[in-house]
């Protein structure tokens, strides 16, 4: 996240070598408004004169004794391997000046200082704006060229915390993202992002410019070529040194980069179009996953950025919407459709961030997926034993359901593979499947406290095994039954209560057999999948936000459409009944496996009730927004037998609690449950049930959503905190809940 910008209190900095990197930085800092001098050395007279008559510097000369006890700071931006010689003739005039430098390699530059001064100095800071042109020189200057571009500093264990602070604000005040990274780290990185691309753009067109119909090949090239070997036109002797002293971190790079193209001239070669198309769509959809991440608009960029709900009170519900498809029948479609022999086709995708990263995921491991087009999906299954290992860790986003599965179907593996998350869900326990999938005979390490990253080791016989769980849970049973495939023998699991069966429902619609008897399910290992056509319907559980906003408006009238109501889901919908919600589905049918229906929602006075303990494995995640449907009845709604809200995205009691204690809603928490006093008015009239207020949804997207909902009844504006991962379950939301009535306004906050 950017730093918010504001000049140095530098009394005089003083940039050596004035060329593209250090103009724009004396441009960027002039116009920040810095009050201090900006002193140049060049060995280049000619650049500093240049450099004095465009105003980006205050003076400076091809002599550096004279402007080092003038400065405070000093940026070295000279090339990486004339660096050692600029730091001998600096060190002898150095006294309490805090040092930076702008070098692509770190280790090189680390390297350099060390044989100068006999080890690092704390007053250094090693940096590397990741910015550029290929144009060269004083005159190419831009004062934005660091705006809302990375720079990244490697500073170590002893450096001065002051010193580090000063060259933050140097980059800060340009506008730059700071970043920090260790030295080694660092070069490895960069010669991956930015030497390797430049190393293949001047082969090629070196290549390219020595035969002899050169000529025609570049008069005919396309604007492909143009932008590919635009970086070819950067500075031939700054890049020979970059590659000279990032030398081992390059090769290696390009090692991984000729394996790469090996393998696709095999494919090539042998007219494997499977093994072309997984290439080819794995590296688009890794593109597009890069342009996100630019944007601001991916769920890891969105681990640094909060987006901020404000939703004025009031509002109607009205009209016909369609919610997004389910997001636990959108991964379970992903995962068996590549396990599975044949082509899979899926419509009705959910295209989130976290149904997104299962579908990534499986890219990786060499499954070749086409789409999403608008909710359409075709998965070329690679069959139980196809899957090839990852390169590195397998990122699952936000998604506790897609850990938990994960874990089962690689555990079957012969390779080892890492499980992680964002930030959120490396926080959650994850013993609940490891202990589980051990006893299987699998060997999965796990962080402090049994939580994420997940390392899976491949290669292991597993054993089936019956597994009483001590709590219900569809995401526990399921992982355990994805391990059953590849085990000897039986899998049996016992739940001590319904949980939804999406997982069972999908391995029989691909001609796997689970058997079912009472409270327990099971298959038998070493079978197959057979590619099977999958109909996604629409989530229930975003539909929940919609249905509960229906309920509590005066005058709403809602048609939600083509929602999933798979026995095992449909809590939500039997609670607000026995609330007294006024509810109908119309239209019940089956949809690949899965029972669907339209469902028309209307406003109804609602009671307090105590929930069945029956129907809280069937509603778990569809809570948040029903304590906002029991803020708004007549009474008191009791929950119990609600523990395993505590270990989600959130501690969804507390954190509900919390928050509905700041609009003024009577609550009462227990391990387990809670007690919610309603505030419903006795007419139909709009009357407020409780004030507005500022809540933080602690980056659940269930607890964003349902307080907006939550506005609609409230006296005041609602304003919620951390809101950026609704778009892990729930992509649109905010356009929807302004299309059915909801006033509510999107922002970033600082």
């Amino acid at each position: 996240m950017s730093e918010q910008s504001c000049a140095p209190a530098e009394r005089g900095i003083l940039i050596i070598g004035l060329g593209l990197i250090g103009g724009s930085l004396a441009a960027a800092l002039k116009e920040a408004g810095f009050a201090g001098r900006i002193l140049a050395c060049d060995r280049d007279a000619d650049e500093v004169a240049r450099g004095i008559d465009m105003g980006l510097i205050d003076a400076g000369s091809t002599e550096l004794a004279p402007w080092v006890a003038e400065s405070s700071l000093i940026v070295l931006a000279v090339p990486v391997l004339a660096m050692e010689a600029v730091l001998r003739e600096l060190a002898p005039h150095l006294g309490d000046q805090v040092i930076t430098d702008v070098g692509s390699t770190k280790g090189a530059i680390e390297a350099a200082v060390e044989r100068v001064f006999g080890g690092m100095p704390p007053c250094f800071v090693p940096g590397h704006p990741i910015a550029g042109s290929e144009k060269s020189g004083v005159a190419a200057s831009n004062p934005a060229l660091y705006r809302r571009h990375k720079v990244i500093l490697t500073p170590r264990a002893d450096t001065d915390p002051d010193a580090l602070a000063r060259v933050r604000v140097l980059w800060a005040a340009c506008g730059a993202e700071l970043l920090e990274m260790d030295v080694a780290r660092h070069d490895q990185v960069l010669a991956r992002t930015s030497h390797l691309p430049h190393l293949l753009a001047f082969s090629l067109v070196d290549t390219l410019a020595r035969q002899d119909e050169r000529l025609e090949i570049f008069r005919y090239a396309a604007g492909g070529f143009r932008d590919f070997t635009r970086i070819a036109g950067s500075d031939p002797v700054m890049w020979r040194d970059i590659f000279s002293a990032n030398r081992e971190a390059v090769l290696g790079a390009l090692d991984e980069f000729e394996a790469g193209v090996a393998r696709l001239r095999r494919a090539v070669t042998d007219n494997d179009g499977d093994a072309m198309l997984a290439i080819f769509d794995r590296a688009s959809h890794a593109r597009q996953y890069f342009d996100t991440l630019l944007n601001q608009t991916s769920y890891q960029a969105m681990e640094q950025r909060n987006i901020r709900y404000r939703v004025t009170p009031g509002g109607n519900v009205r009209g016909r919407i369609r919610v997004p498809g389910d997001k636990s029948i959108s991964h379970r479609s992903i995962m068996l459709g590549a396990l599975a022999e044949g082509v899979t086709e899926v419509h009705g995708f959910l295209e989130g961030e976290d149904s997104l990263a299962t579908l990534q995921a499986f890219r990786e491991m060499g499954v070749a997926i086409e789409g999403p087009h608008q909710g359409r999906v075709t998965i070329h299954g690679v069959g139980l034993h196809g899957l090839k290992a990852p390169a590195g860790p397998l990122y699952v986003g936000n998604s506790g359901t897609a850990m938990r599965l994960f874990a089962g179907l690689l555990a079957g593996q012969a390779f080892d593979t890492e499980l992680t998350g964002d930030v959120s869900l490396n926080k959650r326990p994850m013993g609940r499947v490891a202990d589980p999938l051990r006893e299987m005979g699998a060997v999965i390490e796990t962080a402090e406290g049994g939580r994420p990253p997940l390392t899976i080791r491949g290669g292991q016989a597993l054993r089936g095994i019956r597994y009483d769980m001590p709590m219900a849970s569809a995401q526990v049973k399921s992982c355990l039954l994805l391990a059953g495939l590849y085990a000897e023998d039986e899998t049996r699991v016992r739940e001590p209560a319904p949980t939804r069966d999406h997982t069972e429902r999908m391995l029989n619609g691909f001609g796997y057999a689970v058997q079912r008897d009472g409270d327990e399910a099971w298959l038998q290992g070493g079978g197959r999948l057979a590619a099977s056509p999958i109909d996604v319907p629409s989530d229930i559980s975003s539909a929940a936000f919609y249905l509960v906003a229906a309920a509590i408006t005066p005058g709403s009238d809602l048609l939600l459409e083509h929602v999933g109501t798979n026995p095992t889901r449909i809590g939500v919908i039997n609670i607000l009944k026995a609330m007294g919600a006024d509810l109908e589905l119309l239209n019940p049918r089956e949809v690949g496996g899965e029972p669907v229906a339209d469902i028309r929602v209307r406003h109804a006075p609602l009671k307090g009730i105590e929930i069945p303990v029956d129907q809280v494995p069937l509603a778990i995640d569809e809570f948040p927004v029903l304590f906002i449907a029991a803020a708004n009845a007549e009474g008191v709604t009791c929950l119990r037998g609600a523990e395993e809200l505590r270990v989600k995205e959130s501690d969804r009691i507390q954190a509900m609690a919390d928050g509905l204690a700041i609009l003024g809603v009577e609550n009462t928490v227990y391990p387990d449950g809670i007690d919610i006093v309603g505030r419903a008015s006795a007419d139909e009239t709009p009357a407020a049930h409780y004030r507005g207020g500022h809540v933080d949804s602690l980056g659940d997207h269930r607890i964003a959503m349902a307080f907006a909902i939550a506005a609609l009844r409230a006296e005041g504006e609602i304003v919620i905190d951390d809101c950026a991962n609704v778009a892990t379950s729930f992509p649109g939301f905010v356009d929807l809940a302004r299309r059915v009535g909801l006033s509510l306004e999107e922002q970033e906050a600082s």
